[in-house]
């Protein structure tokens, strides 16, 4: 695939991700963005490459930067925050704290999980709705989290978060008990 016919991909594949993880239609996103809805539907089926212009125009009323609009990433998003990258936002002298693990912007329903996974034993995910964000954190063993064929190393005191409308697999394949905290996100019906 050439340079050309990767980014009209991904412009078609990130710009209808957007759109309908900030619940616009087709008409909503014409007139925030002053692009024809005809525009919109033939980038979004990648049967165009719009101009610098018009790609500025849809980042800026979806509210992201062009890059993202632009990514040429093929695979789901995957973010490991180590430890020492967590945000702690308050502690006291008696022991008191809060730490931002990991953040992602999601809308709709939101479960909270706790884990538990013995080793050798894993825990297969089929393909959620598009829009819908997983974040986990673990607290003891080590995670191997799989997202589409890719595997991810994610010991304890590390967080993730991901795209979850791929296949994916929770897999502990130490000797350890594995235990985590997963939130998931659902984008609402329309």
């Amino acid at each position: 695939m050439s340079d050309l016919e990767q980014l009209t991909q991904s412009l078609a594949r990130n710009l209808k991700r957007w759109r309908g993880e900030r619940g616009f239609t087709l008409d909503a996103l014409a007139a925030r963005s002053g692009v024809s809805r005809g525009m919109i539907i033939q980038i979004e089926q990648a049967r165009t490459n719009p101009s610098v212009g018009t790609t500025v125009k849809l980042a800026d009323a979806l509210g992201v930067s062009i890059s993202t609009l632009l990514d040429y990433d093929q695979g789901p998003q995957v973010q490991l925050v180590p430890r020492e990258q967590a945000v702690r936002m308050w502690s006291t002298p008696g022991g008191s704290s809060t730490t931002l693990l990991v953040g992602a912007e999601a809308r709709g329903p939101l479960e909270l999980w706790a884990w538990t996974l013995a080793p050798g034993e894993e825990s297969a995910s089929d393909p959620h709705p598009d829009g819908t964000v997983e974040l986990l954190h673990v607290t003891s063993g080590q995670l191997t989290l799989v997202v589409e064929g890719q595997p991810y190393t994610v010991p304890a005191g590390t967080s993730a978060t991901y795209e979850a409308n791929v296949p994916h697999v929770y897999r502990n394949a130490g000797a350890e008990t594995v235990e985590m905290t997963m939130a998931v996100s659902v984008p609402p019906v329309r």
